[in-house]
C-alpha cells in the first residue's frame, strides 16, 4: 500500500530547483516517486509506507528550500 503526502516549497524558481528537490526526497528510504514543481510550489511525495513529514521537511531544506504540509 501506497501513501502520498503533498507539500508546499517556497523559494524555487527554475528546473534546477526542482532538480535539487527532487535529489534529497528521493534519497528518503521507502520514497517511490516524486513530483515537484517550482511553478506551483507544490511537492507530492509517494511512498511503500508513510514518511514522517519532518523527514521531507528537513530533507528540502537540505536542498536549500522550505517545506510545509500542504
Amino acid at each position: 500500500m501506497t501513501q502520498t503526502s503533498e507539500f508546499t516549497v517556497s523559494g524555487m524558481t527554475c528546473g534546477h530547483c526542482e532538480m535539487s528537490v527532487r535529489e534529497e526526497i528521493e534519497d528518503i528510504p521507502g520514497v517511490a516517486e516524486v513530483d515537484v514543481s517550482h511553478q506551483s510550489g507544490k511537492l507530492v511525495v509517494t511512498s511503500k509506507s508513510g514518511i514522517d513529514d519532518e523527514v521531507v521537511i528537513n530533507a528540502v531544506e537540505e536542498a536549500g528550500y522550505q517545506a510545509v504540509p500542504a
